[in-house]
């Protein structure tokens, strides 16, 4: 194991922070107890961190069975998951033939060589479902897909050995992030138009009320003297649902990096907002002066 890679998130995500980490990392706060990530999807900030050795403990969940499945699969039996990807081909004619597969008819090493073979070759890395919650994402035309990468599964093995990995939605976290506790928040973002949410993320959606109960959950643990940090896209509606005195955003740049009109793939602003002061970045108020007084500093 010592001679292992560094781990890498191991799926492509529709909105995945590995661009971005960096950017993130300056806005963190100095130090903290536990780490949370109650939207996990490539979990590439928890592989930052861990890289970093700045974890730990961590708490990584998600609403996604399937995708939950495949962290646990790894951290407890990537062996077997090596295998069953061994055996795959990547060709149109399989691809069909596996993601007309029910996922829970397969065991658990299965289920999540389906899930990391149907990411590395489906369109574009996207994770979409219909309203059945049945996985929808066409056959992509790669010239040779990577989805069976032995050694870097290996290492997020090792990096998931002492983490806690929960099928639970975002709200939980609730009833376990104590202060000093740090939750980092990448929900599905609020769409910057009606025809650009393209991601399906579960059959039922991520819709306005559910931005605004994370909202809520923010609020909580703000009142709590947990450090939160979260993205979302730069939208008025996400700047009026912020706008407290519990918050503060910094605008970054982002790339646009799945859209079907590759004029359209470029630099987008996004926030990132907090609930804490970090001295090392000029933060874009959602609020005003006064209010902004009112929010707490990192120790």
């Amino acid at each position: 194991m010592s001679n292992l890679p560094v781990p890498r998130p191991f799926l492509k995500w529709a909105g995945g922070k590995t661009q971005l980490a960096d950017a993130l990392v300056e806005r963190m706060p100095s130090a903290f107890n536990i780490y949370h990530e109650p939207f996990v999807g490539s979990g590439a900030l928890f592989f930052r961190l861990y890289r970093a050795r700045r974890i730990r403990h961590a708490v990584l969940s998600d609403l996604n069975a399937e995708l939950i499945d495949t962290y646990i699969a790894i951290r407890d039996c990537v062996s077997q998951v090596i295998a069953v990807l061994s055996e795959f081909r990547p060709d149109k004619e399989f691809y069909y033939a596996l993601r007309e597969k029910d996922p829970w008819l397969l065991s658990l090493p299965e289920r999540a060589a389906r899930m990391i073979y149907l990411n590395k070759t489906g369109y574009n890395g996207l994770y979409r479902v219909n309203r059945q919650g049945k996985f929808n994402v066409p056959f992509g035309r790669y010239k040779s897909p990577k989805y069976l990468d032995q050694m870097n599964l290996l290492a997020v093995s090792q990096a998931l050995q002492d983490v806690d990995i929960l099928w639970t939605s975002f709200e939980t976290v609730l009833q376990r992030a104590i202060p000093g506790d740090f939750v980092y928040f990448d929900p599905p973002y609020m769409p910057l138009s009606q025809t650009a949410n393209f991601t399906s993320y579960h059959a039922n959606g991520f819709g306005l009320c559910e931005q605004a109960k994370l909202r809520d959950v923010c609020v909580e643990l703000s009142e709590k003297k947990v450090y939160v940090m979260l993205s979302n896209s730069d939208t008025e509606t996400i700047r009026s649902l912020y706008g407290l005195p519990y918050f503060t955003a910094d605008e970054v740049l982002a790339n646009r990096a799945i859209n079907c009109n590759g004029a359209k793939r470029g630099k987008i602003t996004e926030l990132v907002i907090t609930n804490y002061r970090c001295e090392a970045t000029n933060e874009l108020p959602l609020l005003s002066e006064r209010a902004a007084n009112s929010v707490w500093n990192i120790a």
